[in-house]
């Protein structure tokens, strides 16, 4: 199958190169020509604009940053609007507002092409190894037809529901994530400011109800001070975001939400936005004037 695939940044590449290895055929473009490069030499095809790639193919994928980037890329003269083929189906991968990819869908029906939007979660170890978790939301129909590219680069792909519903989906597992990193940094500092030892802190409460995935995933890192990012701290403030934008509009009250977003800015404000969001700990640590892991 012939995929256009557009945004191929720390998510989008390591997605595009398990399309390749599957046998699909890319047709590929980035705003940073080296990207496009880097893909070429892993068999792919280069395109000349979003335009020219969504022209050449079956499916076009979109990775970006936000919403502004997924507007700018579909619409305008060498978007992928224009150049989509009556039939296609565009597939928005980004992790962006749902209100946006509604809107979008629609103007894509009026131009007989089917849209629906896939966020995923999983981060960037889970991009390389075709592990994600894929929450989809549109027409049963197209998502059908999508699920085989889907399952290349995922382990769960579950449709939640129409056009959005994907979206809604992944901002409530922002949530969940934030709220919880920001719980683990309390807890763990917490039990370092009381002398504890927080290594056999962690291996004594991992088996109970506060066991969790984020809990065992982050924990480790923190102990090690490893804060290479995997999902970095300002994306995760750009979810965080749109949920509280969603949440307002919804007539939703999200406090925990909303101070957990709090301490994410603080973290970037401290220069910390490209860490990764388990880095959100430091904010907590220097409050309280510790840092996990070193002898009490």
């Amino acid at each position: 199958m012939k995929i256009g695939f557009i945004g191929l940044g720390v998510m989008g590449n390591p997605m595009a190169k398990n399309l390749l290895k599957a046998g699909h055929h890319l047709i590929v473009y980035d705003i940073i020509k080296a990207k496009v490069e880097d893909l070429v030499q892993a068999g792919a095809e280069a395109a000349q604009n979003c335009r020219d790639a969504a022209s050449r193919g079956d499916v076009i994928i979109l990775m970006l940053p936000d919403s502004p980037e997924v507007e700018a890329v579909m619409r305008g003269e060498e978007g992928v609007l224009a150049g989509a083929r009556p039939g296609a189906l565009i597939i928005d991968m980004s992790s962006i507002s749902p209100l946006v990819d509604i809107a979008l869908e629609k103007k894509a029906r009026e131009q007989n092409l089917r849209m629906i939007d896939a966020p995923v979660s999983g981060g960037e170890p889970g991009a390389i190894a075709g592990t994600l978790a894929i929450m989809v939301g549109g027409d049963e129909a197209a998502f059908a037809e999508a699920q085989e590219i889907l399952h290349v680069m995922g382990k769960s792909v579950v449709r939640v529901g129409a056009i959005g519903a994907g979206q809604f989906t992944k901002l409530a597992n922002q949530i969940l994530v934030g709220v919880h990193l920001q719980a683990m940094s309390e807890a763990l500092v917490f039990a370092q400011k009381a002398g504890l030892d927080v290594q056999k802190v962690y291996e004594a409460v991992r088996g109970g109800l506060a066991g969790s995935h984020v809990l065992d995933a982050k924990t480790p890192l923190v102990l090690k001070r490893n804060f290479a990012p995997g999902f970095r701290i300002r994306l995760h403030i750009k979810d965080l975001k749109n949920a509280l934008i969603a949440g307002r509009e919804l007539g939703i009250p999200l406090p925990a939400t909303a101070l957990a977003q709090a301490f994410f800015e603080a973290c970037d404000a401290a220069g910390r936005g490209d860490l990764d969001h388990g880095a959100l700990i430091t904010v907590t640590e220097e409050l309280a004037k510790v840092r996990v892991g070193e002898e009490a």
